[in-house]
């Protein structure tokens, strides 16, 4: 613990929170609003994604206007995330994938990249249109003037000691309950079994029919490793488990932008990936595989009973160790 948790009231965490990621917010909207760069694309999105994990996980602590809410700022989200997603997609095709490709898939690639770019440019019109919103430039206003004179509910004026874990642990909870977790495994007799997928195709297929579950846990696990925003009242432990959540978001994520370029692909080529990019459809086919297979290791690791019970104690006892 780095930080006397209990000369510290919930009401002052959560208004630096709060404060703390409108302001990155504000700092990248220009930027994105220009079209300037991924990182402050990335950033944004970043800042919207961590606001709506304060706004809901301290909703308990602030008494915020009726329009400042997770949904109030969502299509933002959403608009950000399309875009965020053409970019990383195209600089897959471009930058990973392309100089690896015979010259005819080459080709066609080339025209599918020109496609994906004008998509790309729809996708920006939407998110300036959705910056200029009303109902975002309502939420950025009330959200404002809640900075200026900020209300709470009663709890807020306790300390962050007396209750943080149970803010914590109600997120952690809801992360550990994910059906995705047990996508791939075998259940007999209440013990968990984890069979060998060895072909692609058949890991293909089963995140396919999976794919809705797999999105759900990785949104879980960006919420929980905005957690880190408590970091400094927790020890090694606490920061060990955020890495190891970080790593499920990021090979989660990486999982299902390949399996949106997928779709993307699927959509712009007639005749389908496999007959008309073989190539790319096989290395597409062998990065999902290998990315699975990270996946796996950690969805071993959090799924051994010994795990959890590390991360929950790490959060009820180390706060006031």
């Amino acid at each position: 613990m780095t930080e006397n948790s209990s000369a510290i009231a919930l009401k002052e965490l959560a208004y630096r929170a709060i404060a703390r990621y409108m302001r990155q917010i504000l700092v990248d909207e220009y930027e994105v609003f220009q079209d300037r760069n991924l990182e402050s694309l990335q950033s944004m999105l970043d800042g919207v994604g961590r606001l709506c994990s304060a706004i809901v996980g301290l909703a308990p602590v602030v008494n915020l206007p009726a329009s400042v809410t997770a949904n109030g700022i969502a299509t933002v989200g959403q608009a950000l995330k399309n875009l965020r997603d053409s970019d990383v997609l195209l600089a897959k095709l471009i930058d990973d994938y392309r100089f690896l490709l015979p010259a005819k898939e080459q080709k066609i690639l080339d025209r599918v990249i020109k496609s994906l770019t004008g998509q790309r440019r729809k996708q920006l019109k939407q998110v300036r249109k959705t910056i200029n919103s009303s109902s975002y430039l309502r939420f950025k206003q009330e959200l404002r003037d809640w900075l200026d004179t900020p209300a709470y509910y009663k709890i807020g004026s306790c300390s962050v000691e007396r209750f943080l874990p149970d803010l914590l642990l109600s997120q952690v909870s809801h992360f550990w309950l994910q059906s995705g977790w047990l996508i791939g495994t075998e259940i007999r007799e209440g013990t968990i079994y984890f069979p060998q997928i060895l072909n692609q195709e058949a890991v293909n297929q089963l995140l396919a029919e999976e794919n809705g579950t797999l999105r759900d846990l990785q949104k879980s696990a960006e919420t929980t490793y905005y957690l880190e925003l408590f970091t400094q009242f927790y020890g090694d432990t606490y920061q060990q488990y955020l890495d190891r959540i970080e790593q499920i978001r990021a090979v989660l994520r990486q999982i299902q932008d390949t399996r949106i370029l997928r779709q993307m692909l699927a959509k712009n080529i007639r005749g389908g990936i496999a007959e008309k990019l073989p190539e790319l459809s096989a290395l597409l086919l062998q990065t999902q595989y290998q990315k699975w297979s990270e996946w796996q290791t950690l969805q071993q690791m959090f799924l051994e009973e010994r795990t959890r019970r590390e991360f929950v104690r790490a959060i009820i006892i180390n706060l006031s160790g």
